[in-house]
Formats: C-alpha cells, structure tokens, sequence
C-alpha cells in the first residue's frame, strides 16, 4: 500500500513536470495537458472546492504541485536560452504549435453542440485581436516590453492562471501577444524575486476566481465562452507573425513551424480519446 502511495506520488510528479512546461511554453496549454493527462477535472473541482478538506488536498496535490514549479522553472532557462538567442526559429515553432491545436479548440468548442451564433463572440474578439495587433508594438518580432512594473506583472500572473485552468488556451502565447513575455522568462528562470512575487500573486487570485467562474460560464454559455476565447487565441497569432523571408535559415524556420503543427496536432489527437472516455462516447 505504502509503495502503491509513494508511486502515485512519483506519477503526479512527472504530471506536475509536463504541466508546469505546458504552462510557460507559448502554443501549448497547461489545461489541455491536464486533460491528456486525465486529472483536470480533478485538478478544477479540488480548486473550485479549495477549503473543503483543505489539508488532504495539500498532501495530495503537493507531489503535483512541486512537479509544476520543477517544470515551469526548469523549462524557463530553456525558454529564456532559445529566446534571447534563437527568436525567429523559436516563434516559428510556436505558431505552429498554436495552429496545431486549432482542430482541438473547435472540437472543445462544440463539445455540447455548434450554434450559428457562437461565430459572433468568435469574429467579435478575432477582430479585437486584429485590430490591436499593431499598437502592442512587437508584430515583427522585437519585444516590445523591456520592463513590467508590478501591476503588469500581476496581470501576467493572472493570465498564465487563466490559461491553466482553461484547456486548449495558451497563456504564454497571450503574454508573446503582450509583449511580456521575455520578461517573465527572465524573471523565472533568473529567480527575480521583483517578477515572481507579483506574477505569483496575480496567478493564485486567477486559479481560484477562475476556477469557478469557468465552470459557471461553461455549465451555462459554453459555445459563447468557448468560440470567444477561440477567436481571441486565432487572432493572437497575428501579433506575433515575423513574416516571411529567404534563405536558409527561414527554410529552418519553415520546418519548425510545420514540425510544431504536427506535434500539437498529435497531442490534440490524445486529448480527443480522452475527452471521448470523458463523455462515455
């Protein structure tokens, strides 16, 4: 029994790793990772539930917990290396990682059925997207933030929360959006105490207001929740496009972004069998 305990731990562990790299990667999102995992819901209703028997959820989300933080750190120095001397490739990698999961958003999006008058939240925060992609300034590539005060921290924070609760968002590529997103990788994987207080901060206030008011707005508008946060994410690659070029190097570039595509395409493929389990279809 001891052994069968301490195994699961170790299980959660490496869980928490796959999360916690999901949730700082931009085209990958922490939530659908949980879900291919199979303990999201798990993760949502101990959340959503926090204070009900508070300290057996400690003791038994801490391995989870601690595989997180291991994953979002550790990753975040592979991140902040890549970024900072690899940029273009990186971002190619990441569009398609981002496209890839387009199939997997519009399957969670009709999870409950397709409605003609979903496509008006979808154009409605597509088009917001489109439209403020030239003044956040970082289109082309460069980013456009080079320092967060703490108010900007903590909405950083509260959207990297966002993206962990709701599957198939990817929080880190908001934050490419933003222009903020070096930044809070520096400030990770470098332990800058100024960036993860208020980061932290706007990340525990996310999980925990989020986390009920998703499940509110799913159980009650889901396709108008959904299709808004699918157009927002779909417009969002604009902001980040680099552009096309020449060369051999964005041959390299081309091939990454072909090659993300069809490794979150696969990863969409899992978390379909799973959320067909889920369903009992």
């Amino acid at each position: 029994m001891v052994l069968k305990e301490r195994g699961k731990h170790v299980v959660d562990f490496f869980k928490g790793i796959v999360i916690g790299m999901g949730a700082v990667a931009p085209g990958v999102s922490g939530g659908t990772l949980a879900v291919i995992l199979g303990i999201y819901e798990k993760i949502t209703k101990a959340i959503a539930n926090l204070f009900h028997d508070f300290w057996k959820k400690v003791k038994e989300f801490f391995p989870l917990a601690l595989g997180g933080a291991v994953g979002v750190l550790g990753f975040s120095n592979i991140i902040n290396y890549l970024f900072n001397n690899h940029e273009l490739e990186v971002k190619y990698l990441f569009i398609g990682l981002m496209i890839g999961t387009f199939p997997s958003l519009k399957r969670q999006a009709d999870r409950k059925g397709f409605k003609f008058w979903y496509l008006i939240p979808f154009m409605l925060t597509l088009a917001a997207a489109v439209i403020l992609s030239p003044q956040m300034g970082n289109i082309a590539g460069d980013i456009a933030v080079t320092e967060a005060h703490f108010p900007l921290l903590v909405l950083c924070g509260v959207i990297i929360g966002f993206g962990t609760i709701v599957p198939g968002i990817s929080a880190s590529f908001i934050l490419m959006y933003l222009g903020t997103y070096g930044i809070l990788m520096e400030g990770i994987a470098l332990l800058k105490p100024d960036v993860l207080f208020p980061a932290g901060i706007g990340f525990v206030i996310s999980v925990l207001a989020f986390a009920k008011l998703i499940n509110m707005l799913f159980n009650k508008v889901y396709g108008f929740t959904y299709y808004a946060i699918f157009g927002l994410t779909t417009g969002s690659v604009l902001a980040i496009f680099p552009g096309f070029g020449a060369g051999w190097r964005y041959v390299l570039c081309y091939l990454l972004l072909a090659g993300g595509c069809i490794a979150s395409y696969f990863l969409s493929n899992l978390e379909k069998g799973r959320l067909k389990k889920q369903d009992g279809t």
